[in-house]
């Protein structure tokens, strides 16, 4: 049996392995070896012993042994991972079922306030709308509840479009601005006055709070219809003897859910709106913009976080008096993002403080920030898949968000060789070389163009770990080895390294190559060496420098040969 676990660890740890970078866990072998080998437990001492053995003689080879070795071992690996992966992506495809969804009935909506920039949190929820819509071959509707004058800005309007619309590529139905149905809401709230449903009150916000608590009836509620309809009217000229009025909605200060203990459903407002300018002075609160506007465009379906749980009963009651259709609604937890800033009160600050650089601050989890960082769309919604409508309160790491996208990157960036930290080196005897190398390993395009002497930049990282008669061998170039304070070439051949090399690593010619700058996500700058092969990327382009981490390349400054990049993930 030693023999046959003996070769299975060995399959387990090239597997781990090639998975990591080229470094396998021993606990991530244990596992698998105990459920092939239930006896292997009686004597875990030796058991251990044989992995870490094991393991220590597959950490010692360079990955391209590792992948040459599991293949001999299992030649149809990469084929199974790589359908295996497949299956896995087509199982996300699939969302759970709503409740009464018909196929090309269904319509949802994606319903931001123009008040901040959109950040990650957001584009769940703007994207599990969007995705259902897409699956009942129905309908998305994107409605900005811009009915508050001092948040509402045109600059989150146009931010909307840039940032979720186009980034994101979300296709809507029709754009709706709920401020532009504003006669429809105040003919409501007069319906709603001439009724007796309705009534107008001078008590300040404080007051009604100690109302609502104490559950006790004000004598507001019991004026003349006559005198409500007089005191509307002067609210809605806005005057100064009645800025601290307001139109309460008259259920009962007795209900045991509070929220329905006769809620204001219109105030005053004198800030002049984005869209409108002074034409209105009163404006609806947000439960009674959001339900009729949702009964007016036949909204059949509501996803959204468990955060308005409580303002449901009201929405509905709200619809109820106007005989509007309410919506299917289907809560999930809110999903938090770790160790990221996403109040726009905060952010303000920082900018204004001059501690960001704008909204587009790497530090920051919103949409423009990750754009520029490299988060491509698709990422958002694999994303979505994972987190979907769960109840759980999750809390997501950035982490996350980078193993998505570096995954979706990962067949499709274009490979470059960059040296942050650069040294020179001379290697002696080393023959001047025109090398023609692929963009990516597993494409054919040798469109990468290098022509080199005996010269060399190397990461001083890199350059230190070498030891005296080292073999090491400069990717896709040649094989040197130290001696002493020098560096010696022994050939260009490949399998000369297999036997009996030590360490790959990534280089550039030192007289051929070009000034780069990369944002890191900290917000600070490093200056690098890129090979000369970027100058055919576009700005926008995001690629992968060997061996350091996936970047973007965020602008070109053509007068001073400069390219600057920003960080995305390792």
């Amino acid at each position: 049996m030693t023999s046959d676990m003996e070769n299975s660890i060995l399959k387990y740890a090239l597997e781990n392995a090639v998975k990591f970078k080229g470094k396998a866990n021993p606990g991530a072998v244990v596992g698998k070896i105990l459920g092939e080998f239930p006896d292997a437990k009686n004597d875990m001492k030796a058991t251990s012993q044989l992995i870490n053995n094991i393991i220590k003689e597959v950490n010692g080879m360079s990955l391209e042994d590792q992948e040459k070795k599991l293949l001999e071992i299992d030649p149809d690996y990469f084929e199974n991972q790589k359908e295996q992966k497949q299956q896995r992506q087509e199982q996300r495809k699939e969302l759970p079922e709503l409740k009464n969804a018909e196929e090309g009935k269904v319509v949802t909506r994606i319903a931001p306030e123009p008040s901040k920039y959109n950040h990650i949190g957001h584009a769940m929820s703007f994207l599990l709308n969007y995705m259902y819509s897409i699956k009942y071959k129905g309908r998305c509707i994107l409605r900005f509840d811009d009915t508050n004058p001092e948040m509402s800005k045109q600059e989150y309007v146009d931010a909307m479009q840039s940032d979720v619309l186009e980034y994101l590529d979300i296709k809507t139905a029709k754009v709706v601005f709920a401020s532009d149905h504003m006669d429809d809401f105040i003919v409501k709230a007069e319906q709603l006055i001439d009724e007796g449903k309705a009534y107008t009150s001078d008590q300040p916000s404080e007051e009604i709070s100690k109302y609502r608590r104490d559950m006790k009836d004000h004598p507001n509620r019991d004026k003349e219809i006559s005198i409500v309809k007089k005191e509307w009217g002067e609210m809605k000229k806005a005057n100064p003897d009645y800025l601290a009025y307001s139109l309460r909605l008259k259920i009962s200060m007795q209900h045991k859910n509070a929220v329905m203990r006769d809620p204001v459903i219109f105030r005053i407002i004198t800030d002049e709106h984005y869209r409108h300018g002074d034409k209105y002075k009163v404006w609806p609160m947000y439960d009674f913009e959001c339900a009729v506007m949702e009964g007016i465009l036949g909204v059949t379906h509501v996803l959204r976080s468990n955060e308005f749980d409580s303002r449901i009963e009201l929405q509905d009651h709200i619809r109820s008096l106007f005989n509007l259709t309410n919506p299917t609604i289907r809560q999930y937890a809110r999903t938090n993002v770790k160790d990221a800033t996403t109040k726009g009160r905060e952010i303000r600050e920082l900018i204004k403080t001059g501690e960001y650089i704008g909204w587009d601050d790497p530090r920051l989890i919103t949409l423009r920030a990750l754009k520029r960082r490299g988060i491509v769309k698709e990422a958002y919604y694999e994303l979505a898949k994972v987190i979907g409508m769960s109840k759980t309160t999750s809390e997501l790491d950035f982490r996350v968000i980078a193993a998505i996208n570096r995954q979706l990157l990962d067949e499709s960036a274009q490979r470059f060789f960059a040296i942050v930290d650069p040294m020179e080196i001379t290697i002696e005897g080393a023959p001047e070389q025109e090398l023609a190398l692929k963009y990516h390993q597993h494409k054919e395009d040798r469109g990468r163009k290098f022509k080199t002497n005996d010269k060399f930049l190397v990461e001083k990282e890199d350059l230190e770990k070498i030891k005296d008669g080292e073999l090491i061998r400069l990717m896709d170039c040649l094989n040197f080895k130290k001696s002493g304070d020098k560096f010696i070439f022994t050939s260009t051949d490949l399998e000369e390294y297999k036997k009996d090399g030590k360490a790959i690593i990534h280089w550039l010619p030192a007289d051929d190559c070009i000034d780069i700058e990369i944002l890191m996500p900290d917000c600070k700058t490093k200056k690098a060496k890129a090979e000369t092969s970027i100058s055919q990327l576009k700005e926008g382009a995001v690629i992968q420098f060997e061996r350091y981490a996936f970047c973007r390349l965020d602008s070109i400054d053509k007068d001073k040969g400069m390219y600057k990049f920003w960080y995305s993930h390792d």
